[in-house]
């Protein structure tokens, strides 16, 4: 999982690292101020001086290069010259979303899904809800509402890369993306279908959405989709930390 956060608590900008624990298979970062340790998939601390905090997720889809290229052609990227000498474009668990154990994950699995089954979590007014990508795959827009929240979710062509497929990233099997959006705009709340591949349509003005939120067509060319707070996880992952959270049904919309 890549998940971004907001690293401001009671106005002290925070510093973190890798601790080196896992948690359910997950990464427990350190912050260096308090040396307090943090869950990766929720952001909260969970040990040390800060515990119970929580940080504020920033949502994180993950997309193609060439799909952020496109819709951000002046957006900036992290270099890879980074003075070290990590091959940072290099996946080090070849093949780990291939198997049906997860690596080093101690616990009972959620056979509800595969354990290496993607979905988009969405988080919305202290609710939670997943969207597998296998439905999404299907269903390529979905309205729904959580927490009173109306949200939309959309589904990109699958040729955005595993990042731990093969050993070269870009030379992993394609996933897909998904991607949600609260799907208020202007007050009125839109309800999108899938168009053409990567886009879609607002029933309501009949304008063109691409899959990063922008309208590109139509009355409401231009506006763009506020992100709702959601990230991309393994089902295991998601399951370990969101227990009982609901999960979207295929036809379900709310």
């Amino acid at each position: 999982s890549a998940v971004g956060f907001d690293r401001r608590v009671d106005g002290e900008t925070l510093r973190f690292g890798v601790s080196g624990l896992l948690r359910k298979s997950d990464l427990v970062m350190w912050d260096q101020q308090t040396e307090s340790l943090w869950q990766q998939i929720t952001g909260e601390a969970i040990v040390g001086e800060l515990a119970g905090t929580q940080l504020e997720v920033i949502p994180t889809p993950i997309v193609s290069w060439a799909d952020f290229q496109k819709s951000f052609p002046d957006g900036t990227v992290l270099s890879r010259d980074t003075g070290f000498s990590r091959a940072y474009g290099t996946n080090p668990y070849d093949y780990y979303d291939s198997s049906s154990s997860p690596f080093l994950f101690d616990g009972e699995l959620d056979d509800r899904y595969p354990a290496m089954e993607r979905v988009v979590g969405v988080t919305a007014d202290g609710a939670n809800k997943a969207y597998p990508f296998s439905v999404m795959e299907r269903e390529k827009a979905v309205n729904d509402t959580v927490g009173g929240e109306p949200i939309a979710v959309f589904w990109g062509a699958a040729d955005t890369a595993s990042a731990l497929d093969a050993g070269p990233i870009p030379d992993g099997r394609a996933v897909g993306a998904g991607l949600a959006y609260l799907r208020t705009v202007d007050g009125r709340i839109l309800t999108f279908e899938p168009a053409d591949e990567d886009t879609f349509r607002d029933l309501e003005t009949g304008s063109t959405w691409d899959l990063l939120g922008v309208a590109t067509n139509g009355p409401l060319k231009g506006a763009k989709l506020e992100p709702a707070v959601h990230t991309n996880h393994l089902w295991f992952a998601w399951a370990a930390f969101n227990s009982g959270s609901p999960v979207y049904d295929e036809g379900e919309e709310g």
